[in-house]
């Protein structure tokens, strides 16, 4: 009996050792295909700059059109951006049967909002817009790190990405207690993208910032960008819930999100942020840098000399007057030669000479009388009261945004650029060791990642990431958490899974623990091999070529080991394909596979959902996701139609990048024969079908 247990046991150990490297390597293909579809982003994104740059507007027409292609809502003046969100030229109906706002909210409001969404209730547009101007306007009022303390309530709790989904927040809320005077909350960004209820997440934690500011802190995500939106799903989400007043409101939204704080710090002892840090990340630059000129930050506009003059341009292409901003000093003097910016005391004295000259230009600029009273920002305000101080240029600044939205730790020493993301940069232990002795912090809470268990320590435990979005990739794949931080500071966790179908596996564990584990394991790989196929045959054609290589007698075959070299050399998704091999690879004799036969299996795979040729379906599975995303961009008001207008326009930035010349009689006849239904717009699936036909011609 003892040596029959002691059998049982090994089984049992070798088993769940199995299911456990199982598990892993279907976490590793779901991180690496999301990362490597953020680097898609920003490779899009730069390539529209890089066109935006080059590009010489012939007319005012083309040059307004080229400034809306990624400047959003900061281009609007404060004024008008009032008149343009006017929430109270919008009437409720009577037939409205949803939750009723009014200013100041209190928390029956809450309650009535969160009752709402239970049941699948849409707030009015007009509630919307008026909670969006509102939180603005608290928003402008904060600093940029913003200051908790352990003493005025019992315990902190921090949340980590939540992404849409909704029913993670609900069981937050349900486990811990919704926000009130002793239950104070930071959520540490992504609030949007991927789910299908970001918009409800942001008027749920919106509502409860204004009802508990001192107990309730919002920071910036990466994905509280709209650049990001436009591809991850909020932008869509948007324009789909409100039809009427998308637009606007999503137009506030992309204000909104430049106003968020960008880090918390609590007790002076425990910094929050989303990503992380580098080697050059400065506290004192984050404190005082104008947070709300980064409306997007994959974009920064180049610096341009001119007379020897320091010219700096704001982010997007806007001259920083031209935001909604409060007025922000200036750095081109308009009646006196500025000093050298390398003597930064002198220059300093300079600048603080001519503010009021600065500030009266802004005023003409933005069309503010003398008389109008000025609004000042926290900081607009800090920047004059330390207008001696060191002035940072926007690349310097933008680039402190950029790492602590994007980065991530690494068990390595030192500081790397992030290529696996495509912005930020990788941070070991000894960047975060002298990060947190320089600013005598204990450790750092970070999110961004998603962890398997909800949440995960590194660099010997002076690294938190917290991730609160619970079967982020499928169902039962990880478990969301949220961390509880009393005025001892150290960390208490709470783990869940808002899934009912999760629940109901973790019940079944006490009759079949391995029987419930395994089918949990097989339905998240399945998942995951399921993607990896679709990634592989979308590079059919690389894969070939790449594999070729290998066969140099051209008899169609090549060894296991030189499929897996080559397959990576073409993903670049840094997978152990070795041990995913027999996932992917059901037949080779002789340790040698007949890689033509191989990917003929995966094009009848991905063949039977779409009835397109092979080679044509191959360029769509890889270009789809980029396609919607340039269909967004080109689409400037949303409204899921292309015009003639935009059309052209976009065309005109491609012809010049190609050095194509075509009239614009060529460009109407082009834009025409898009138009299949003949109704003077262009939809997706027109789009799509023109990049169909046009992959098909030889």
């Amino acid at each position: 009996a003892f040596k029959a247990a002691v059998l049982i046991q090994q089984w049992y150990r070798r088993h769940v050792a199995r299911l456990e490297m199982r598990r892993r390597c279907t976490w590793r293909i779901f991180q690496s295909i999301e990362y490597s579809c953020e680097q898609d982003q920003i490779k899009l994104h730069n390539f529209f700059s890089y066109l935006m740059d080059q590009f010489t507007p012939s007319s005012s027409k083309e040059r307004d059109f080229i400034s809306r292609m990624f400047v959003s809502g900061e281009s609007y003046k404060e004024a008008e951006l009032e008149k343009y969100c006017d929430y109270e030229s919008i009437e409720v109906p009577d037939s409205y049967t949803g939750p009723h706002l009014s200013f100041p909210l209190l928390p029956d409001h809450a309650t009535a909002l969160l009752e709402a969404f239970q049941q699948k209730q849409q707030l009015h547009a007009r509630y919307v817009l008026n909670l969006l101007h509102e939180t603005r306007k608290h928003l402008k009022q904060l600093p940029n790190i913003s200051h908790v303390s352990t003493c005025y309530s019992e315990e902190i709790t921090v949340c980590g990405d939540l992404h849409g989904q909704l029913d993670d927040l609900f069981l937050i809320f349900y486990k811990n207690g919704l926000p009130s005077p002793s239950k104070s909350y930071v959520f540490n960004g992504d609030f949007v993208d991927r789910g299908k209820q970001s918009l409800e997440i942001l008027v749920i934690l919106f509502t409860f910032l204004l009802i508990y500011p001192k107990e309730v802190h919002l920071n910036r995500g990466n994905h509280e960008d709209h650049m990001v939106n436009l591809r991850y799903g909020f932008t869509k989400e948007v324009m789909q819930k409100y039809k009427v007043h998308g637009k606007k409101i999503l137009r506030m939204f992309q204000n909104v999100f430049c106003w968020l704080p960008l880090a918390t710090l609590i007790d002076q002892k425990v910094l929050i942020i989303h990503g992380g840090i580098s080697d050059t990340t400065d506290l004192d630059m984050l404190e005082k840098i104008q947070r709300n000129r980064f409306v997007s930050v994959l974009r920064l506009k180049k610096r341009k000399e001119s007379s020897g003059k320091p010219q700096i341009q704001a982010i997007n292409g806007e001259s920083e007057s031209g935001t909604d901003a409060a007025p922000r000093l200036s750095l081109q003097p308009q009646t006196a030669q500025a000093p050298s910016t390398a003597n930064r005391r002198e220059f300093s004295r300079w600048l603080r000479q001519t503010v009021q000259e600065q500030i009266d230009t802004c005023r003409r600029l933005v069309d503010i009388s003398e008389s109008e009273p000025e609004e000042l920002t926290y900081s607009s305000m800090v920047s004059l009261k330390d207008a001696d101080e060191p002035c940072w240029t926007l690349q310097e600044e933008w680039k402190q945004v950029l790492d602590i939205l994007w980065s991530d730790p690494m068990p390595q020493e030192g500081c790397r650029e992030n290529k696996v993301r495509g912005g930020g940069c990788y941070f070991g232990p000894d960047v975060t060791e002298k990060f947190l002795e320089k600013y005598s912090l204990q450790f750092l809470i970070r999110s961004h990642e998603c962890k398997q268990e909800g949440y995960e320590f590194c660099h010997s435990r002076k690294v938190l990431t917290i991730f609160s979005a619970s079967n982020y990739y499928e169902i039962g794949s990880n478990r969301g958490a949220y961390v509880k931080l009393g005025p001892d500071l150290i960390p208490h966790f709470v783990q869940y899974q808002a899934n009912k179908t999760a629940h109901l596996l973790t019940m079944t564990q006490r009759q079949g623990f391995l029987v419930a584990l395994f089918a949990k394991i097989s339905r998240v790989e399945e998942s995951a091999f399921r993607a990896l196929r679709e990634k592989l045959f979308a590079h059919t054609s690389a894969l070939i070529s790449a594999f070729k290589s290998y066969d140099r007698d051209n008899t169609g075959k090549i060894t296991l080991s030189n499929w897996a070299t080559a397959v990576e050399s073409v993903l670049r998704l840094g997978l152990p394909w070795r041990m995913l091999r027999p996932q992917l690879v059901r037949s080779a004799k002789d340790g040698m596979l007949e890689y033509k036969s191989w990917l003929d299996d995966l094009a009848m795979e991905q063949r039977s959902q779409e009835h397109i040729q092979s080679s044509l379906l191959e360029v769509i599975y890889r270009n789809r996701s980029n396609l919607e995303t340039i269909f967004r961009i080109i689409d400037r008001d949303h409204s899921g139609l292309i015009s003639f207008e935009e059309f052209q326009q976009t065309w005109k930035l491609f012809s010049s990048h190609m050095n194509i010349e075509l009239t614009d009689d060529g460009i109407n006849d082009l834009v025409r024969s898009i138009d299949f239904n003949k109704d003077g717009n262009i939809d997706f699936n027109e789009f799509l079908e023109a990049f169909r036909l046009v992959r098909q011609c030889p």
